[in-house]
């Protein structure tokens, strides 16, 4: 389990006065993950709102070296720093322990960035990859992506007479990854910053590739004040709409799990993005959300035998 003590000391490898959003996740997740290693570590960002509000020419708020990457290609990116590292330290140019992590938003890496990170993970690039996952387009205008979950209204995907938001359940990417049989992935959340950078630490330590999906809360995109930022998060992993779980050389356990699970109508209410849902037509749409958030949970635990308790 992570020192708060200790952490307390890392320097900080995110400044503030970045231009992300008030109550924005992905900087809140960011600076937990640099906690988690003491090594000189190399970042890098597909094109996104982390990336946008961090490097505005001429500023940075990075203080450790960082490269822009486009959208579709983070992980390809990271995969040449990483093997250029391994040559360069081969031949003794190179001395320092040095960790590499990627950056993407559910856009860059549930769907555009989907083939780079494919690739990546199967060719065993040692390097982390953190999905910062606001479950929408966020930076060019909150379009719907393969994350964004079912009866959420966005830009095009709106609600209306003719809908009720996007009609898909969302991609399940974590699975997706541990079909690649990599070292080490879990899903994770700011709320919970002991499991967090905890999960952060077994990351950087991997040998291998290693992936992080993290929900981020996105005020303006998901519709909430600001302030509520944390408490939604923690709404996300109590109502089970973002278990906490990882999967480490192959075993599925979950990191914590609710003593009894809040219903879905509690995360549903706490967002302008769901607001549409309860009318009378709608309704039967909270119904299907519940049930597939059940579905899952029992998928879950069903991976999770019973030799795999809660960590």
């Amino acid at each position: 389990m992570a020192n708060i003590k200790e952490l307390a000391k890392i320097p900080e490898r995110l400044s503030g006065g970045h231009r992300l959003c008030a109550g924005c996740g992905a900087s809140i997740i960011v600076r937990q993950i640099l906690m988690a290693t003491k090594d000189y570590v190399v970042a890098s960002s597909a094109t996104g709102c982390l990336e946008v509000a961090t490097t505005i020419y001429p500023y940075t708020a990075w203080k450790i070296p960082f490269i822009h990457n486009a959208f579709e290609n983070s992980a390809a990116t990271m995969s040449g720093v990483e093997t250029a590292y391994n040559a360069l330290k081969k031949k003794g140019k190179i001395t320092k322990e040095i960790k590499f992590v990627a950056f993407g938003g559910d856009g860059g890496t549930y769907d555009i960035g989907l083939q780079s990170l494919s690739g990546a993970l199967e060719r065993g690039h040692k390097f982390v990859y953190v999905c910062y996952n606001n479950e929408a387009y966020m930076n060019t205008g909150t379009q719907r992506s393969g994350a964004t979950p079912k009866g959420a209204s966005t830009t095009t995907a709106p609600h209306g007479k003719e809908s009720h938001g996007k009609h898909q359940f969302k991609k399940d990417l974590t699975s997706i990854v541990a079909a690649h049989r990599i070292p080490y992935m879990a899903q994770a959340s700011a709320s919970n910053w002991n499991d967090l950078v905890t999960k952060s630490e077994k990351a950087f330590a991997a040998d291998g590739p290693a992936f992080l999906n993290i929900i981020s809360t996105c005020p303006r995109g998901w519709r909430f004040s600001e302030e509520k930022s944390v408490e939604i998060s923690k709404l996300a992993v109590e109502t089970g709409a973002w278990p906490l779980i990882e999967i480490e050389n192959g075993v599925w356990r979950f990191t914590y799990k609710p003593k009894q699970r809040k219903p879905m109508i509690e995360w549903l209410k706490s967002q302008g993005r769901f607001s549409h849902l309860f009318t009378e037509e709608n309704k039967s749409i909270i119904d299907e959300i519940q049930k597939g958030v059940d579905e899952n949970w029992a998928r879950l635990e069903n991976l999770c035998n019973s030799t795999c308790k809660v960590a």
